[in-house]
């Protein structure tokens, strides 16, 4: 075939030069004939009106804010969303298990003066019930929106029991009120809408109990909406179990599965399974096919709507050698180029868009460990249990995978010897999960929680585009030392051996006929925008960051908005401004800010 395809190509350019020199095959050229008489000229025609302005093809874009609100405490506004009939932002706060709405009918376009000290928009609240059906239920974890309906995701108070979703319906005037509730699998994390609104899923995590003694599975639940705009009373739970056994093909794909089976911790004997250990973390969805994100396991699990069968791709690692990555909290910006260093993508929030009738996925990759401790009384009790380690602050340790570069065995001659002769990667945080194929307790590589960026990738899994190393060099650029801080105390470079910024939030959004990617990083605190419309020609085009850096204040104090974690576009047909918006809910800092998008 190689042969063929060069001879092809060959022939091709061949006949291209004999065309384009023209007496490549022929014989001599004869004498020039004598010059033509002129044709005869016709009268002039009337001159063509103006064409209009033709539009930039890469419109740049500039973000200001034009509202914000405190809901009462921090950790809130973990979750956000809009309601376009009535201009109201509804925002879930965990600390109370309410949610709070916000009236942004009178956003203008006018920008805040003081957005770091001040606020222009006043919350009110809904209670969630206690119970449902005589079953406890814990706080909410995620709010979806479609037309008059909210959907509520609330665990049970014993995570590893089945939870609910609430449905409140009343939204197009301003008056929600319970509806109905429907049960769902263990640890309901994250609710939304297809976008014809025909059908709620929602994201169960399984998460185990705090000594992994009881690992439920995690699961996606499909819940159909009726004409009659009411949920039906029972939904369907899709679950994983078809795939138990198939560990070893998920990991060649790139996938790893932490977990202490083989163990015993206060008396129960691990066990563990595909099933048990994919965790749903985030949907988008199309109106017939569903994407979610495995974070813990590096994975992308893909769900026909109609068929109700689900598939499993593994992400795959993305190589540090060639790219700028600070590992080290020295204080200042100290960037490095590694070989022996990947990044699990791990990614949290995932979205998708269209091109050329084709739908990308995008992923802020995040990256996160599992990492779980149980109550004992002191060290000897922690031991006697089946723990790993104990901590007065944190308790007896059931299970992690996070370790050190310098606690990795290296194989003789391997790239983690290399990585790790240097000193500058041994307080880097990796995980233990990956590395070691054949399990003999020597490793290869490390590899990175997360992958500091945030990726496109078609419908193959296959990865379309990934920002690299953007949202460090650029935040360095910007902040200096600054950059990599924490998400409740000003310190700079305080995050760069673990997982650096944190790309957690994500969402995107069309203005005119340019499509855009927003992405927001939980530690920073910063939000990064990319024209996307080309998914392979991907543009940076802002970076914006409400935020005083003056280094010792921490979140108790006044510094502006901190761990964004959820973000909403608003359009310009749906803003109360007419101008595009980007809701953003601030975990940490409890606040909800809402930024204009204007074109340039």
């Amino acid at each position: 075939m190689a042969v063929r395809n060069k001879f092809k190509y060959g022939l091709l350019a061949f006949l291209v030069s004999a065309a384009l020199t023209g007496c490549g095959l022929d014989g001599d050229d004869g004498a020039q004939g004598e010059t033509g008489a002129q044709g005869p000229q016709g009268e002039q025609g009337e001159p063509g009106t103006d064409g209009s302005d033709g539009t930039d093809a890469s419109i740049g874009i500039a973000m200001d804010i034009v509202g914000r609100a405190f809901l009462g405490n921090q950790t809130a506004a973990e979750i956000v969303q809009y309601h376009a009939e009535t201009s109201t932002i509804y925002a879930t706060n965990g600390e109370t298990n309410t949610i709070a709405i916000i009236d942004a009918s009178g956003v203008s376009s006018a920008t805040m003066a003081d957005p770091i000290n001040t606020t222009s928009l006043t919350p009110t609240t809904i209670a969630l019930p206690a119970d449902i059906n005589g079953v406890a239920l814990g706080s909410l974890t995620s709010i979806a929106i479609s037309g008059d309906l909210m959907a509520v995701a609330v665990p049970a108070a014993v995570k590893t029991d089945n939870g609910f979703v609430l449905f409140y319906n009343g939204l197009d005037s301003s008056a929600p009120a319970f509806l109905d509730s429907v049960e769902v699998g263990a640890l309901p994390d994250m609710v939304t809408f297809t976008p014809d609104g025909g059908k709620v899923l929602v994201a169960n995590e399984g998460e185990p109990s705090d000594d992994y003694t009881v690992d439920p599975e995690g699961s996606v639940s499909v819940i159909n909406i009726l004409a009659s705009g009411e949920p039906e009373e029972t939904g369907t739970t899709v679950g994983f179990s078809a795939l138990n056994g198939s560990e070893a093909d998920l990991m060649a794909q790139g996938m790893m599965f932490p977990n202490p089976a083989g163990r015993t911790i206060n008396g129960t004997a691990i066990t563990s399974s595909v099933a048990k250990d994919l965790e749903p973390e985030y949907i988008t969805a199309t109106n017939d096919v569903a994407y979610i994100s495995l974070q813990e396991n590096n994975g992308l699990a893909i769900l026909d709507l109609e068929e109700l069968t689900i598939d499993v791709v593994g992400l795959g690692t993305k190589t540090w050698a060639g790219l700028n990555i600070d590992i080290q909290e020295d204080g200042s910006v100290s960037f490095g180029q590694y070989t022996g260093l990947y990044g699990v993508y791990q990614p949290d929030t995932i979205a998708n868009f269209t091109w050329k009738d084709a739908t990308f996925i995008v992923t802020a990759n995040e990256g996160d460990a599992r990492e779980y401790f149980f109550d004992a009384a002191d060290e000897a009790a922690c031991t006697a249990a089946g723990g790993v380690d104990f901590d007065e602050d944190d308790g007896c340790l059931a299970y992690t995978d996070e370790v050190k570069v310098e606690d990795l065995t290296a194989a003789a001659n391997s790239e983690l010897a290399m990585l790790q002769a240097t000193g500058e990667a041994d307080n880097l945080r990796v995980t233990s999960a990956m590395g070691d194929a054949d399990g003999n307790g020597e490793y290869d590589a490390a590899y990175a929680y997360g992958a500091r960026s945030f990726t496109i990738w078609d419908q193959n899994g296959l990865v379309v585009y990934d920002s690299g190393d953007d949202f460090e060099r650029i935040t360095a650029s910007v902040h200096g030392a600054q950059f990599n801080n924490g998400d409740d105390e000003n310190e700079g470079d305080s995050r760069s051996e673990n997982k650096g910024p944190e790309p957690e939030a994500l969402t995107v959004g069309q203005i005119g006929d340019r499509t855009y990617a927003f992405i927001g990083t939980e530690r920073m605190g910063g939000i990064f925008v990319y024209d996307v419309t080309n998914p392979y020609d991907v543009q940076f085009a802002e970076y914006v960051i409400n935020r005083d850096l003056t280094e010792g204040l921490t979140a108790d104090d006044v510094i502006g908005d901190l761990a964004p974690e959820s973000l909403v576009f608003v359009s310009a047909e749906d803003s109360p401004s007419g101008v595009p918006l980007l809701v953003v809910g601030n975990e940490v800092s409890g606040t909800v800010t809402v930024w204009q998008i204007n074109q340039l």
